[in-house]
């Protein structure tokens, strides 16, 4: 049963890999045949159709997750559709999540008012807050089950898709989410009913009650949105800094509701229920005690995995927990092997997208490290120093055997982890997260007050903690990461087993191993996927520029943040040689304070005034490693002549020349820019590659300026449906028939540079089903 699991759990993740869905007979024949083939052989013993069995549970895991896929992507935004009034009748389905200009929230589409439209049936929508006629008010708020009225305006699901990037579509995927949108300042807005009888629904508004009263208890308590996240999983509870902590610490998984805490619950109310059972002659005769307690446990949490939002962890201790009450009451033995990996099934049959996420493998991961150790590694020693050594076996089987997926999801490894554990595992799982739960039971302010004071404790440890470096490093190819998690399982072999340090060995591919880099006298030029603006990255042999750092998304984040420096970290750039900070607009320098922040730049280059930087002028030109940069733009300009002059007219304009091809970086020039070019030198524009200035807008691409460029391949920064029309139709046109790339499209850009000038995009050399779906 065991090696069919793991192949049925293979092919769920196998077409989670695929660029395009296979026709739906191909489907229906996978999975009708696996069945077939697996029902008959499911008992037999022999090898060779013991391998038959694997092949084809392997064909029911691909079968049965393409027709999940083919499922959900049906409940599509027809693209007609998209950005036209829509009126609707439905339900807030989640907790609504407040942010500086509204709340947003989940909205599952109950009718569509509006004749002929076709939209999906779950869609996330933001209400922002303003002063004209229809906006979100102060004193209005949505709470989860509401229904609701609303005049809507939608697009399909779309996200930045960047190399070692967030998947923002694949997320929305796994969550049923098929439109995202906003409510129309201008429209009917009606709440028709308080609350919608449903569970889903009365879970929700419990977990929001929670929630809201969290928070008026402790309304200037800093630490607050950790026990709302403890309490009921709302991990965006917790301000951005603390995130910062908990990475630096390796302690994240304890402000999830990870297994330990789902354990711990389920184990308390265990015990309660055995000692209460154990007072009841009555009771006793009917049910042993032990059963009470399994049963008592198993329920209690697989009800705290739904008040936390059923993240994968939770579910797979609750699926766990359940799978071994049945197996108990049943009067059947199941190994916790087999446990496992049949709330592994349990997980991958409700949602097969749950291997896209890094928790289901760290979650996964880590308890069958434990069960692995558990099993073969650990001498049962009495006393509190078998309690100490099983703990010291425990972390250093976590710690090691989690390192590679840590690198390869994160690229970063708290050396601290170990110590912050030891401190916060017990006082967070053992003291504060079931105070935390007693106070949502037990509505008294001093509870949760006390509750806080003992987490602030722990705050001052991880935060003093979080001073000290953490090693990181770029992500690791896929063959390091399968080869250091066989080099871990040879190591926790059991003591006496012969060269257990060979282990040691195959690790260091995952740690040695450098990411690729262009050949000297070759650069790769990366336009990154950063919405409606640009930042735009360029490597040689040894040495990276960052060009512009993308827009300034909210108070909250930025491009630096969210796509720069997760990139870097995962190329392995740990500073930056060159930073060109083009001009001031906020779609090109929103990411900048976060990029100078996170790591050393050697060099700024900028024609904004105020900050410290070297005013980028037009002839300053370097080589690196033989790459050549020169800027063309703008022309020495006083510092008082700047502030009469547009952010745009001063964007510094830097060509890259490698192998004889080269690219030319525009940023948001405009047609007198473009003049002031041609007049000073024209032959210096001639580029194999072309970005396109001011992403594609009607102020720039002058006829003339296209001519003197003559660029093969142009590229249009531009963010999915900007409100802008980038690029317009007409500047396009004038390109002719010249490819044209579009980030909002194509994803990441890179244009390799050297004995040609050839462009690739993201979206197509790592094509997955659902984009554009």
């Amino acid at each position: 049963m065991r090696l069919n699991i793991l192949a049925f759990a293979a092919g769920v993740f196998l077409l989670q890999l695929q660029p395009e869905l296979p026709p739906l007979w191909v489907q229906s024949i996978l999975l009708l045949a696996g069945l077939a083939i697996a029902v008959p052989l499911a008992r037999k013993q022999r090898f060779v159709l013991r391998l038959v069995l694997g092949v084809a549970c392997l064909g029911i895991g691909f079968g049965w997750a393409a027709l999940r896929a083919e499922w959900r992507l049906a409940d599509a935004l027809a693209q007609e559709w998209e950005g036209r009034d829509i009126e609707v009748i439905g339900v807030i389905a989640e907790l609504p999540q407040p942010f500086s200009r509204g709340q947003r929230f989940t909205f599952d589409v109950e009718r569509i008012v509006t004749p002929e439209a076709v939209i999906p049936s779950r869609v996330m929508l933001s209400w922002y807050r303003g002063e004209h006629e229809g906006s979100l008010e102060e004193t209005t708020e949505v709470h989860a089950g509401e229904r609701w009225r609303l005049s809507l305006r939608l697009k399909r699901p779309h996200g930045n898709a960047n190399p070692h990037g967030f998947d923002y579509e694949a997320w929305l995927l796994e969550r049923g989410i098929r439109a995202t949108g906003y409510v129309r300042p201008k429209g009917d807005k009606q709440r028709l009913d308080d609350l919608v009888p449903h569970p889903r629904y009365l879970i929700e508004r419990l977990r929001e009650s929670i929630r809201q009263r969290f928070l008026a208890t402790l309304p200037a308590d800093e630490y607050a949105g950790i026990l709302v996240a403890l309490t009921v999983g709302d991990q965006r509870a917790i301000e951005g800094d603390y995130w910062n902590v908990f990475a630096r610490t390796g302690t994240t998984h304890l402000m999830s509701i990870s297994g330990l805490h789902v354990t711990m619950v389920a184990a308390l109310l265990g015990w309660l229920a055995s000692v209460l059972w154990r007072r009841s002659p009555w009771l006793m005769l009917r049910m042993p005690a032990q059963r009470a307690a399994v049963f008592t446990g198993a329920l209690a949490a697989f009800l705290y995995a739904l008040l936390a939002g059923f993240s994968v962890p939770a579910q797979r201790t609750a699926f766990m927990l359940v799978i071994a009450a049945l197996a108990l009451l049943s009067g059947r033995r199941t190994a916790v092997s087999r446990t496992l990996l049949l709330a592994l099934a349990a997980v991958l049959l409700l949602d097969p997208w749950a291997v896209l996420a890094p928790g289901f493998w760290l979650s996964f991961g880590a308890v069958s490290l434990l069960f692995y150790i558990a099993s073969e590694q650990v001498v049962d020693v009495p006393g509190w120093r078998g309690v100490v050594s099983r703990w010291t076996a425990a972390q250093w089987a976590v710690s090691i055997g989690t390192l590679p997926l840590l690198l390869l999801f994160f690229q970063q490894f708290s050396l601290v982890s170990p110590l912050a554990n030891a401190l916060a595992i017990p006082a967070i799982s053992f003291v504060v997260t079931p105070l935390a739960l007693l106070a949502a039971l037990v509505p008294v302010p001093g509870l949760l007050i006390f509750d806080h004071w003992l987490l602030g404790w722990v705050m001052q440890g991880l935060v003093w903690l979080a001073e000290f470096p953490v090693y990181t490093q770029p992500a690791p190819p896929w063959w390091c990461v399968m080869l250091a998690l066989a080099g871990i399982a040879w190591m926790l072999l059991p003591r006496g087993f012969p060269a257990r340090w060979l282990g040691l060995l195959m690790l260091l591919p995952a740690v040695w191993v450098a990411p690729a880099r262009p050949l000297t006298g070759n650069a790769w030029v990366t336009v990154l996927d950063v919405g409606q603006g640009l930042a735009v990255v360029v490597k040689t042999a040894s040495k990276t520029l960052l060009y512009d750092t993308g827009p300034l998304y909210s108070a909250e984040s930025d491009a630096g943040q969210r796509v720069i420096l997760p990139y870097l970290r995962a190329i392995g750039v740990a500073a930056l040689d060159t930073m060109v900070i083009t001009h001031s607009d906020t779609d090109h320098s929103g990411g900048a304070a976060s990029v100078l922040s996170a790591m050393p730049v050697a060099r700024v280059l900028s024609s904004v005034s105020g900050i410290e930087s070297e005013a980028c002028v037009a002839g300053q030109h370097w080589e690196w490693e033989g790459v050549r940069f020169t800027m063309l733009h703008p022309a020495g300009i006083s510092s008082a002549g700047k502030s009469r002059i547009k952010p745009n007219n001063l964007s510094c304009v830097l060509r890259v020349e490698a192998g004889g091809k080269s690219m030319l970086l525009t940023s948001d020039i405009e047609a007198p820019d473009e003049l002031a070019l041609l007049s000073r030198d024209a032959a210096a524009l001639k580029a194999d590659v072309l970005l396109v200035p001011h992403h594609g807008s009607k102020t720039s691409s002058t006829p003339a300026f296209i001519a003197a460029v003559g660029a093969r391949n142009v590229i249009y920064p531009v963010g999915y449906r900007n409100r802008f029309g980038h690029p317009r139709a007409d500047v396009v046109a004038r390109y002719g028939e010249t490819p044209g790339w579009q980030t909002d499209r194509d994803g990441a850009l890179t244009v390799h540079l050297g004995d040609e000038a050839r462009v690739s995009a993201f979206r197509e050399t790592r094509r997955r089903y659902w984009y554009g779906r």
